[in-house]
């Protein structure tokens, strides 16, 4: 078993008003690893005047780390099946709406995850099953509610 961590940290500044929302989001979380990133509050939700351009928000930080952790979940079914890959980018996209009750969900993430390879490539059964692989032995996608769609992006290996 691991423990993984994360501090947020946020501090009111001078002259804003907690009571009346009218405050920054900007805040820091710095992971386990020792790495700080500068968070806020998506722009969508607390406007643009709230939020701080340059910082990432939490929905951004839930795409990319299933983004991520499938694409490491994938170079590692795909190397076990025998294919090399030399290049995984991926252009992934989280859709945030209501559900049944009203409130707020990142429901949907797709992934365009644009691969090359080196020697053999994948028949599209083969990236079907190699992307179905990664998907379940995901612990990110494993620990989500979110629908996670693959929409490879195939074409010429350069």
């Amino acid at each position: 078993m691991a423990t993984y961590r994360a501090t947020a940290d946020w501090t009111l500044a001078e002259g804003e008003d907690f009571a009346t929302g009218r405050y920054s989001r900007g805040h820091s979380v710095v992971f386990g690893s020792g790495f700080e990133a500068p968070g806020t509050a998506s722009p969508h939700i607390v406007g643009n005047k709230w939020s701080v351009a340059g910082a990432v928000d939490p929905e951004e930080m839930l795409v990319g780390a299933i983004t991520t952790c499938h694409m490491l979940s994938f170079l590692h079914v795909a190397r076990e099946a025998g294919f090399t890959v030399t290049r995984y980018r991926d252009e992934a996209v989280g859709i945030m709406e209501k559900n049944a009750d009203g409130e707020l969900w990142v429901s949907k993430v797709t992934l365009h995850p644009e691969i090359r390879y080196q020697g053999r490539h994948p028949t599209p059964a083969e990236r079907d099953h190699l992307h179905h692989a990664a998907h379940q032995v995901c612990f990110i996608a494993n620990s989500v509610k979110t629908e996670i769609v693959v929409e490879e992006v195939v074409g010429a290996d350069g």
